[in-house]
């Protein structure tokens, strides 16, 4: 009973945060609400094994929407906004969304996964299956799973990680491949963050190939986070890239 309270208080919060959304964009948050829900679903599932689950979430605004290096709302400012499910035993799922330029008739994207995240030989792993969707877009939802690993050494954390797609009408019954190194420092005694990353892709969505890069600086400010990232690709140009996230 008591985690059946823990739970409805938790869903309770999670319909504030859309609720938050809908009034800074009612049709992104109409359509997230309901990715909310089915997160809201996974949290009895990883309940299961007996673990605490801790809901956390984001919102916030982008400069210029940029994943991997290309635009993603034609370089203009987007609203962003996810939650996260994270269970005891490493198990988590997600459901995360952003406005978007026109992308097969779709201005918005919504986005799912579940995946574990563990310790092991040093290493931090993470393994994860996820499905980038569009609503209202015409056969462009599809799915990706997605590796990585991380070693911390001190203030630095060093990682790579790979990202595959398997062959799909949404790519035109092609194959994606992404794969990407990154290291970040972190210290008690600065006042920001900084990661660097480079990244290669090829497949159906860069079928010639690319390179991706990124240099960005966070702060912390109580539950804020301001970000300032130099980021581009050999495909689309660079820009720096502002951001404002709340955390709570």
């Amino acid at each position: 009973m008591a985690a059946r309270r823990c739970f409805s208080s938790r869903l309770s919060a999670s319909v504030k945060v859309w609720a938050a959304l809908h009034r800074l964009d009612p049709e992104l948050s109409m359509r997230t609400l309901l990715a909310g829900a089915a997160l809201a679903a996974l949290v009895p599932v990883l309940a299961q094994a007996a673990e605490p689950v801790t809901l956390s979430y984001k919102l916030g605004i982008v400069s210029d929407y940029r994943f991997r290096g290309v635009t993603f709302s034609d370089r203009e400012p987007a609203l962003q906004g996810g939650v996260t499910a994270s269970a005891g035993n490493g198990l988590y799922g997600w459901v995360w969304g952003s406005t978007i330029a026109d992308y097969g008739g779709a201005d918005t994207e919504l986005d799912a996964a579940v995946g574990w995240t563990g310790a092991a030989g040093g290493l931090t792993l993470d393994v994860s299956a996820a499905r980038y969707g569009y609503p209202g877009g015409k056969g462009v939802d599809y799915w990706e799973f997605p590796v990585s690993a991380a070693h911390a050494a001190g203030d630095w954390t060093w990682a790579v990680g790979a990202a595959w797609s398997p062959e799909q009408d949404a790519l035109g019954g092609q194959d994606n491949r992404y794969g990407y190194a990154r290291a970040a420092w972190t210290s008690p005694k600065a006042p920001v963050s900084v990661t660097a990353q480079l990244g290669r892709e090829h497949g159906a969505f860069a079928p010639d190939g690319k390179w991706d890069w990124s240099l960005g600086a966070t702060r912390k400010i109580k539950a804020l986070e301001l970000g300032l990232t130099y980021v581009g690709s050999d495909r689309a140009g660079d820009t720096v890239v502002a951001t404002v996230t709340a955390g709570f």
